[in-house]
């Protein structure tokens, strides 16, 4: 009997993996909660339908000396995968977070494909489905959209085509085939590379010299990573449990973000990241804690994939930006204005790359390395914030309305709070899990969410009609 494929891990995605400790398991975690129950028959057909086409999914991780390879899993069994369970007596979203803050602290086993799901009955007259997804198998953007492939903009969709499961491509090669392989690749990316440099020196004579400028300003990036200061000593930043708590908040309407962001002249994104700094000025005001000179850096996941891309391969392709939050900036539009200049100037900087870069670094290179390295470069920041555009309009999943739905991205290091953004159907989702050592009250947190946005928006609406009537006067 032949032995089995085993497909090399890329570098990045190893370097996620090997991030994974009792701490901070580098999990992808999802809640989606459903209008009514669905019936276990017809979920498990979807997931066998849409979820395990991608192959990632019935492979397992095998490792073999210094080098790190997918593997189809021999005895895969759906029934190890996705679990039913029930919320006891009259569940609420308290007991739903109690769960998700159970599993969210619990590692994935390792001898399986790491995946899991949990279809939850008795859930506030509905039902819930909790994903937990390794962070090595794909990124979250890639992993949101893999989730969202399984619904439908309808409750009973036309049975249409679906993709194949695709076995897997690759085959094993000998020393001397992976070798000159690896020739040919570098020597078509060598002629490739040349053709564009020579086609871009035709069109335009600069082009050596914008070169030359991406180049330094990419060390110039690096440099600067490496040189930023370790977060001040706040209460954010402690000695970690390894026990999360998670709560999400009640979702914000998106129209309304948009016309703040309009009477303010800046983006949706800032507005989003203005409300976070609100959040966190007000659990530092509630815990009698000063706040720091320089405020607060999160550390900020951007996506170097098009969105437009299919999500075939899978795999992480994404770097990692520090945005300062002027949380010690009081004034609600004055803090907008920063975070607008702070966010018009990291779009102009290489960090994002840089990170990729040093995370394909760190895959490479021995195990002690990536953990000095993410030692010094999660000391930079205090917690680790997604947002992630979603689709416009409700979904449904196996004929049930997904209400609302939230995720998770893990944080690594010493960090232990994650503050997620997530867009549906006309609403902004807002999540967060805190490490249990961490003296912050994640519902509280979410309050705070509320309330700072209540108070920028009341501040831009005023500015707004205050210049009106200067134009009108």
């Amino acid at each position: 009997m032949p032995p089995p494929t085993q497909i090399p891990m890329s570098a990045v995605d190893r370097a996620w993996l090997r991030m994974d400790t009792p701490e901070n398991p580098m999990m992808i975690c999802g809640v989606l909660t459903l209008e009514r129950p669905i019936p276990m028959s017809r979920l498990k057909h979807t997931i066998e339908e849409r979820f395990l086409r991608f192959s990632r999914f019935r492979q397992r991780v095998v490792d073999n000396g210094d080098k790190t390879y997918w593997q189809d899993d021999p005895l895969f069994d759906l029934d190890n995968h996705l679990h039913q369970i029930a919320l006891p007596g009259k569940a609420d979203k308290a007991e739903l977070q109690k769960l998700a803050s159970d599993m969210n602290s619990s590692s994935l086993d390792f001898r399986r494909p790491l995946w899991q799901m949990h279809y939850i009955d008795n859930y506030d007259g509905g039902s819930a489905l909790l994903v937990r997804i390794h962070h090595c198998i794909a990124d979250g953007i890639s992993l949101v959209r893999v989730m969202l492939s399984l619904t439908d903009k309808t409750p009973d969709p036309k049975p249409g085509k679906v993709a194949p499961r695709r076995a897997s491509k690759t085959k094993q090669r000998s020393p001397v085939q992976r070798l000159l392989h690896r020739v040919v690749d570098n020597t078509q990316a060598a002629t490739s590379q040349a053709r564009l440099f020579i086609q871009s020196m035709r069109e335009e004579p600069s082009y050596p010299i914008k070169l030359a400028s991406t180049a330094s300003s990419f060390v110039v990036d690096l440099i600067k990573l490496g040189l930023a200061p370790f977060e001040p000593k706040t209460g954010l930043k402690t000695p970690l449990s390894g026990r999360k708590q998670v709560s999400w908040a009640d979702p914000l309407d998106l129209a309304e973000v948009k016309a703040c962001s309009k009477a303010l002249g800046g983006t949706i994104n800032d507005v989003l990241l203005c409300t976070v700094t609100g959040a966190l000025q007000r659990h530092f005001a509630a815990n009698k804690e000063a706040v720091p000179e320089r405020g607060i850096r999160v550390a900020v996941p951007f996506n170097l994939r098009p969105l437009d891309q299919p999500i075939e391969t899978l795999g992480n392709k994404f770097g990692m930006v520090l945005v300062t939050l002027p949380a010690e900036v009081m004034d609600p539009l004055m803090c907008f204005r920063q975070v607008h200049e702070n966010m018009n100037s990291l779009k102009q900087s290489y960090q994002a790359q840089v990170t990729y870069s040093l995370l394909d670094l760190f895959g490479r290179g021995p195990d002690i390395l990536e953990r000095r390295a993410l030692e010094l470069l999660s000391n930079k920041a205090s917690a680790v914030l997604t947002n992630v555009p979603g689709p416009k309009e409700a979904l449904y999943l196996a004929g049930s309305k997904v209400t609302q739905p939230m995720f998770w991205v893990p944080q690594s290091g010493n960090i232990g709070i994650g503050m997620s953004i997530f867009s549906y159907a006309g609403t902004v989702q807002f999540g967060i899990t805190v490490d249990k050592a961490i003296h912050a009250d994640p519902n509280a947190v979410m309050n705070y969410f509320h309330e700072s946005f209540k108070a920028l928006n009341h501040a831009a609406l005023a500015g707004r009609h205050k210049r009106t009537k200067q134009k009108t006067g």
